[in-house]
């Protein structure tokens, strides 16, 4: 049995003294572990030294979708349902949610998505192949509030050039956030990154399901900001 993993590869630690999320020491359930072992070998997506063959990965040519961090993954389990022609890849670093992930991505019966565990800058640097990916959502970030904090931030100009490598001429990102200074922050670096043409805002219309986080951001009465810009 291929072993699961447990942290993100030890080179993301080593090329990035400033990283956007921290690894917490959060408990495993046995369930969790259980499913992390068991089905990591059919939809575990383990990191080479190089780009990875998504076409042998999927067993098929298809358009493709990435998430960065998702979480409890309700969003990309909904999109995977709803588009069974399409391939999804989810990128996460806590091994208890990816547990817990993979357990209903197996009982939903899906064949059409994979999950990495590591860090995401480290996967769109040096483990996808150049404009390879149809979307990339990022959606509700860790917006690191305090200022101090803000230089931990995910979306800033070298992670533009970054989702500009990996999509498609027209590929679509998407960039959601409930924190009103992210959200000016993104709405300045967008129109700076000549890869991109903003699309607009659309977050009635932006064709994804809601995720936890943004339910909580609502609750709390944040305003959804939502940037949508295709590849140049």
């Amino acid at each position: 049995m291929a072993e699961a993993p447990n942290t993100p590869p030890p080179e993301a630690s080593h090329r990035r003294a400033i990283r956007s999320f921290v690894v917490r020491a959060g408990r495993m359930t046995p369930g969790q572990r259980q499913a992390l072992e068991r089905l990591w070998p059919r939809y575990g997506l383990d990191l080479p030294d190089g780009a990875i063959d998504l076409d042998q990965a999927f067993g098929r040519q298809a358009p493709r979708t990435l998430e960065i961090g998702f979480g409890m993954g309700d969003a990309l389990l909904a999109l995977a349902a709803a588009h069974p022609e399409r391939d999804f890849i989810g990128v996460e670093v806590y091994p208890p949610g990816i547990g817990s992930f993979l357990l209903r991505v197996e009982q939903a019966g899906l064949s059409n998505v994979r999950v990495i565990c590591a860090d995401a800058v480290e996967v769109l640097a040096r483990h996808l192949p150049a404009a390879s990916l149809d979307r990339l959502l990022v959606l509700f970030p860790d917006p690191w509030p305090k200022k101090r904090h803000h230089k931990r931030r995910l979306v800033n100009a070298p992670f533009l050039d970054l989702a500009a490598r990996v999509l498609r001429s027209g590929g679509q990102l998407q960039i959601a956030t409930d924190w009103a200074d992210y959200a000016a922050a993104i709405g300045e670096l967008l129109p700076a990154c000549a890869a991109f043409t903003p699309a607009g805002s659309a977050p009635d219309e932006a064709g994804r399901p809601q995720t936890k986080y943004e339910r909580r951001g609502q609750r709390l009465g944040h305003a959804i900001a939502e940037f949508v810009c295709r590849r140049r």
